[in-house]
């Protein structure tokens, strides 16, 4: 009786809730549009900021997924004075940065801030990208702090807020619209990767390359700053201190936070490595150039129907099992030898890594008793979760070598991630027992 409670306890509606409250939280002194009223659920400007911060998500942590592009190009041409594992610390500054500045970001959001982050973040995603085009070929630490620190900072200033937004506009659509939005992700990481492997491996080449993609990025983000609307709604803020106490005598959130942060360390490794792990194998190149993309599209299909599995399953339960599903599939790419294994790899673990990471946030949500407190909540876990991610593509880097001995770091992050799963289960048995 009490798993069928818990089962229930997060459904597709409660999904739609998880960033409420940071939605409805602006500052009086922000120049934006006050209501008392609750969502309007629609209407134009509701849908223009939904599509700005579609673009928001695909311009950015899209951008972010199509890194294992760059890994491949860095790796066999551009910087081959390099390792790969020196070479990933750039994707994994650009992912860390994107989750643990939105400590930063959320606070300046409650302060009435949007347009702010939003604008700055756009100028910094787009001016990087379009200073990496002047990088010549060995010149890593310049690469490294435009398209590692800049870009992951633009990124992060704009991630949490544009999301957040969303919940000012919708309430009985507001599942809908945020699995729209955050499909944009993984959509922006089929374009970006196709884009990029057609522009830096063909005839444009790198400077010509990265600047055609930034022209793009730019265009889009300066369509989203000028698609986004707010509806100002204030509540209560909760000290930030007081809420971090309280988190470190809760057991289920410091599991939780300590599972997650251990299965993101062999995450991303085949978002990084399997574009280059197939080519080494001997797979024809022009298809390994499309398996980022076929990555992302199975993403994108796991993170829309992550919200309707989760309804029948419960959604820790569906965490675990999907985070279990990803070791299994990373332990898999030992035996990587053909161009089908390749394609089988690449949409299972699309699938399972997008249903996994749409749960991340509804998961946060079941362990905060008052919604006052989500956004420092999200802030604790995530800054944590980031360095599990910053460190998930340099390690495997350094266990695979110079040698590619792709035994080692497959083992490695496979096995990580089954831990973190395991942590998890052991969370799911105390809420049980407490129940």
């Amino acid at each position: 009786m009490a798993q069928d409670e818990f089962r229930n306890e997060v459904t597709t509606d409660e999904k739609s809730d998880v960033l409420e409250e940071l939605g409805r939280r602006q500052s009086p002194d922000c120049p934006t549009l006050y209501s008392d009223s609750g969502p309007p659920d629609g209407g134009r400007q509701a849908w223009a900021t939904a599509f700005g911060s579609f673009l928001i998500q695909f311009c950015g942590y899209g951008y972010l997924n199509s890194f294992g592009v760059y890994q491949d190009f860095y790796t066999r041409i551009y910087l081959t004075n390099q390792p790969p594992s020196t070479i990933s610390w750039i994707g994994a500054l650009g992912f860390f940065l994107t989750a643990s500045v939105t400590l930063i970001s959320g606070r300046l959001y409650d302060r009435g801030c949007f347009y702010h982050l939003m604008i700055v973040g756009s100028l910094l995603q787009s001016l990087s990208l379009f200073a990496l085009s002047f990088a010549k070929p060995g010149q890593f630490y310049m690469i490294f702090v435009l398209q590692g620190v800049l870009s992951g900072l633009g990124v992060g200033l704009t991630f949490g807020p544009s999301m957040a937004v969303i919940s000012q506009h919708f309430s009985k659509r507001r599942t809908l619209v945020m699995a729209l939005v955050a499909a944009g992700s993984p959509l922006g990481g089929i374009n970006h990767s196709i884009m990029l492997n057609r522009l830096l491996n063909g005839t444009v080449g790198f400077a010509g390359g990265v600047r055609a993609s930034a022209g793009l990025v730019s265009a889009l983000l300066l369509i989203a700053c000028l698609s986004m609307r707010t509806r100002a709604l204030s509540t209560p803020t909760t000290s930030f201190s007081k809420v971090a106490r309280k988190c470190s005598r809760e057991v289920p959130f410091i599991l939780m936070t300590v599972g997650t942060t251990l299965s993101q360390i062999g995450f991303f490794f085949p978002t990084y490595y399997l574009q280059l792990d197939s080519i080494k194998h001997g797979i024809d190149v022009q298809f390994s150039f499309y398996l980022i993309a076929i990555l992302n599209a199975a993403s994108a299909v796991g993170r829309c129907t992550a919200g309707i599995i989760a309804g029948y399953t419960g959604l820790l339960n569906l965490t675990i099992a999907s985070i279990t599903a990803c070791s299994v599939i990373i332990l898999s790419m030992i035996a990587l030898n053909n161009i089908f294994g390749a394609v089988a790899i690449g949409i299972a673990y699309g699938y399972v890594a997008g249903t996994y990471i749409s749960l991340l946030i509804p998961l946060v949500v079941i362990l905060t008793p008052d919604l006052s407190e989500l956004g420092a909540r999200m802030g604790i876990c995530f800054t944590f979760t980031a360095f599990g991610a910053l460190l998930s593509g340099p390690v495997a880097g350094a266990l695979l070598s110079s040698q590619y001995r792709w035994l080692i770091p497959s083992l490695f992050s496979g096995i990580i991630c089954l831990v973190g799963s395991l942590v998890l289960v052991v969370m799911r048995l105390i809420m049980h027992r407490e129940r």
